[in-house]
């Protein structure tokens, strides 16, 4: 199992393009199936498949795991398992029938409009080149969903916006997204002007910059949003996350397909989408 475990993950890497951290996660998981399913058929007590993975699902519960860690680790076979049959390695999916651990998940914490244009506000009033660059940011992640490292790591060269869309990297690979006309100005201004106003070294490759002319950090974008939160009047757990999450909930509600709004936000799982159907949790 450990050879066709290691052609699924170069499978994600390559032709999937997953994140490193997702692919890290099906790694640990299927290996701790394999190991286990090793260990079962040395002792010769189970003999098919089925009877196997359902062992390995009573393993899970036993060892404390919670359910929304179970449930992953069953999905991460169901996907592998998947594969096989689709590479004609097996004849069908063994797990099928096996029903996942239900997880009920917290509805995400998300900003209304109004408090988003209130967080807004705060670097709007002010015109330091930072401020500045913080105004597109911001409205480039709740345009777009994007996670905090994803806009950080953002190049000038991932930007397409004489098509209106830029290209988001995602492990081996970059996804591509469809900008309103309005974000694609707003870089447009900002790589004309604010970008310049932070740029030290031509040869920076950075979208957004530090004060230092550095790219700036995914931690450092954490700190921004949350200052700007607290001197909005916000709650302090107001995160780049709340935004995505703001995002992906307006997409729901106009009716957006939840396998294209899974594709935007770069979800593994589809799982991990379904949670934005759940009844609204504000920020207050």
């Amino acid at each position: 199992m450990k050879q066709e475990i290691a052609a699924f993950l170069d499978y994600l890497a390559n032709t999937r393009g997953s994140s490193r951290n997702t692919i890290a996660a099906y790694q640990n998981d299927l290996n701790q199936l394999a190991d286990f399913v090793a260990s079962e058929q040395a002792k010769g007590l189970l003999t098919s498949q089925e009877e196997l993975l359902l062992a390995y699902l009573v393993h899970l519960k036993g060892k404390g795991y919670s359910q929304a860690t179970s449930a992953r680790k069953v999905a991460s076979a169901r996907s592998f398992f998947k594969h096989l049959v689709e590479t004609g390695k097996l004849k069908e999916n063994p797990i099928r029938n096996l029903v996942s651990p239900q997880v009920n998940k917290k509805a995400p914490r998300v900003l209304t409009q109004a408090e988003y244009a209130q967080l807004l506000a705060i670097p709007r009033s002010m015109s330091t080149p930072e401020s500045r660059r913080d105004v597109v940011m911001l409205e480039l992640l709740y345009a777009t969903g994007l996670r905090a490292s994803e806009v950080v790591s953002l190049q000038v060269s991932d930007l397409d916006l004489d098509h209106a869309s830029l290209f988001c990297r995602q492990g081996n690979s970059r996804r591509k997204l469809h900008l309103t006309a309005e974000i694609a100005q707003l870089l447009r201004e900002y790589l004309s002007n604010g970008r310049l106003d932070l740029l030290y070294d031509e040869r920076e490759a950075g979208l957004f910059l530090n004060r230092r002319g550095h790219q700036l950090t995914r931690q450092g974008f954490w700190q921004i949003v949350k200052n700007y939160a607290e001197r909005a009047g916000l709650d302090d757990r107001v995160t780049p996350h709340t935004l995505r999450h703001s995002f992906a909930v307006r997409k729901v509600q106009s009716g957006t397909d939840l396998h294209a709004l899974q594709q935007a936000l770069g979800h593994a799982y589809i799982s991990s989408t379904r949670v934005y159907k759940q009844p609204l949790s504000s920020t207050k």
